[in-house]
C-alpha cells in the first residue's frame, strides 16, 4: 500500500471520518489496526510514549554499562581519544560506583539506581546509541526533531499526526518541563503540521493545575455563556470556509486547539492534580519536580494523551563539566525512586505492556576528565534505556569500545531510535509523511532502521 501524502488525504478525509474521528493522516491511509482505535500500518505494540528526558547528557558507564578499563587505566589517555568533542579532555576519569547483576536476566545495574534495579527485567539498556553533532542545540534538535535543522516537526507531533487523539478533552501531546524555556519550544513545535499537533508546554514547578496552565479558566463568564460563544463561532467557521471552498488545514488546526482549550477547563483540572491521587501513590513517587512529572505523566497516559515528555530541569542539568560524580550522585538521587514508581504503577495498572517508557538525553558524556573531575559531551557512544510497550526487557543491546569513547557493534543513530520507537506504536516510519515545500518530510528523513532485536 503507497503512502498518500497530506493533500491527497484531505479530500479523503470526510469519507473516512466514521473510522476514528479526528484520525492524523495515518489513520486515513491504513488497513490494519484495532477496529476500536486508530488504524496503523501494522498491529502496535504500544499505544502511547512516555520520554523521560535527561537534557544536558548523562554517562552510560554510570548506570547499565560497567567500564572496569576505566578505573584500571584512570588518568591515562588511551589511542582513540581524540574524537571530537566540544572541549579539550585529559585522561580517564573512573567510575566511583559498584554494579550488580540484577533481576532473573541479571541485567548490570550500578548501585546509583537501587530502586529502578528492581525492574532490571523490565529495562532494555541502548549501549551502542550515537548521534551526529556535541553542541547541545543541533544534539537536541535531531534528538527531538529528527534533523537539526530548525522549524520541523517533533517526534511527539508526529506521533499525534499519525495516529490522532484517543481523547477529546486533552491535548494528544504534552511537555512537562519546570521553569520558562523559551529557548527549547522549538523543540515541541508541529512546524508545517497542523498546529494542534504541537505539544502542551507545562510548567509544573507548581502543582496547582491553575497555575500550571495560563488562563484555564474563564473568571468573566460562566460555563454555559462560554458554551454559547464557542457554538457561535464554529457557526462563523462552518460559514467562513463555505464561503470560501478551498480548505486551510493551519486555519483548522488553530480552531481545534482553540476548542480543545476550551474543553481543557474541565478536564485539564483534573487531570493535571496530582493531589487527587492516593497518598500512599504519591510518596511511592517522592518529591520533586521530577516526580510530580512521573506521576502527571501516568495520569496523562490513561486518560489517553499519546505522547508525554517529562524534562528533568530546565537548561542542562545533565551537562556535568565539573564536579561530575558530586552531581551525578544527586541526579541520580533525584530520578531514581519517581522512574521505579513509575514503572511499578503502570505494571500495576495493566498499562505497561502498551506503554513505552524511553530514557535518556542528546547525547552522552567522555570517559575522559575535564577540568579534573569533569566529563564533556560525547556524541560518539551513548546510553539510552526502553521499557514496556513490547521492549525485550533484561536485555543489553550493542556495545562501545572498553572505555565507552565510541559505539562498535549494533550501533544505533537517533534516526534508528525514532523509526525503532514508531514501529513500536505500528507506523512504518518511511510513510508517515507530510508533504511540505515541494518535497516528502518525515521524522527520519531519508535515513532510519527498525532494531528488531530489541522488540519482544
Amino acid at each position: 500500500m503507497d503512502h498518500l501524502n497530506n493533500q491527497q488525504v484531505v479530500s479523503r478525509r470526510a469519507a473516512m471520518a466514521s473510522i476514528g474521528g479526528g484520525l492524523g493522516t495515518l489513520g486515513m491511509i491504513s488497513a490494519l489496526g484495532a477496529a476500536d482505535g486508530p488504524r496503523t500500518h501494522f498491529a502496535p505494540r504500544a499505544k502511547r510514549v512516555i520520554h523521560l528526558f535527561m537534557n544536558g547528557g548523562p554517562f552510560g558507564p554510570d548506570f547499565f554499562d560497567p567500564k572496569p578499563a576505566l578505573t584500571k587505566y584512570a588518568g591515562q589517555r588511551p589511542k582513540g581519544a581524540d574524537l571530537r568533542t566540544e572541549r579539550p579532555t585529559g585522561g580517564l576519569l573512573e567510575v566511583p560506583y559498584k554494579y550488580r547483576n540484577c533481576g532473573a536476566s541479571g541485567l548490570p545495574v550500578s548501585d546509583l539506581l537501587p530502586q529502578l534495579s528492581q525492574h532490571a527485567d523490565d529495562i532494555c539498556v541502548l549501549r551502542s546509541c550515537y548521534t551526529d553533532n556535541p553542541n547541545h542545540g543541533p544534539a537536541l534538535l535531531l534528538m527531538n526533531n529528527g534533523t537539526m535543522t530548525p522549524r520541523v516537526p517533533s517526534m511527539g507531533a508526529w506521533t499525534s499526526y499519525g495516529l490522532g487523539n484517543e481523547s477529546d478533552d486533552l491535548p494528544g501531546y504534552v511537555v512537562l518541563c519546570p521553569g520558562k524555556p523559551v529557548r527549547f519550544s522549538i523543540l515541541w513545535n508541529s512546524a508545517f503540521l497542523p498546529a494542534h499537533h504541537a505539544g502542551l508546554y507545562i510548567n509544573h514547578s507548581n502543582i496547582d493545575p491553575k497555575s500550571m496552565i495560563p488562563w484555564l479558566n474563564d473568571a468573566q463568564s460562566k460555563p454555559e455563556e462560554q458554551a454559547k460563544r464557542v457554538e457561535l463561532f464554529r457557526a462563523l467557521n462552518r460559514e467562513h470556509a463555505k464561503q470560501r471552498g478551498a480548505r486551510d488545514e493551519q486555519l483548522e488546526g488553530r480552531i481545534a486547539a482553540l476548542e480543545s482549550a476550551y474543553r481543557m477547563q474541565t478536564s485539564a483540572s483534573e487531570a493535571f492534580d496530582i493531589s487527587l491521587e492516593p497518598k500512599k501513590v504519591r510518596e511511592a513517587y517522592g518529591e520533586g519536580h521530577f516526580a510530580n512529572g512521573c506521576l502527571m505523566a501516568r495520569r496523562l497516559a490513561e486518560r489517553g494523551v499519546r505522547f508525554t515528555q517529562v524534562y528533568y530541569g530546565n537548561g542542562q542539568p545533565w551537562d556535568t563539566h565539573s564536579k561530575h560524580d558530586e552531581k551525578t550522585r544527586k541526579l541520580a538521587q533525584d530520578i531514581d525512586q519517581p522512574i521505579a514508581a513509575l514503572l511499578a504503577d503502570l505494571k500495576q495498572r495493566g498499562m505497561l505492556e502498551d506503554t513505552l517508557i524511553v530514557w535518556g538525553g542528546e547525547f552522552g558524556r567522555t570517559p575522559v576528565s575535564e577540568n579534573k573531575g569533569g566529563r564533556d559531551h560525547n556524541p560518539h557512544g551513548f546510553l539510552m534505556w526502553m521499557a514496556g510497550g513490547g521492549v525485550r526487557g533484561g536485555y543489553a543491546h550493542g556495545a562501545t569500545d572498553e572505555f565507552g569513547f565510541k559505539a562498535e557493534h549494533k550501533r544505533m543513530h537517533v534516526h534508528d531510535i525514532h523509526a525503532t520507537i514508531l514501529h513500536w506504536l505500528g507506523i512504518d516510519h518511511e510513510r508517515l509523511t507530510y508533504r511540505y515545500a515541494g518535497r516528502d518530510f518525515r521524522l527520519t528523513d531519508v535515513h532510519g532502521k527498525v532494531e528488531h532485536e530489541i522488540v519482544a
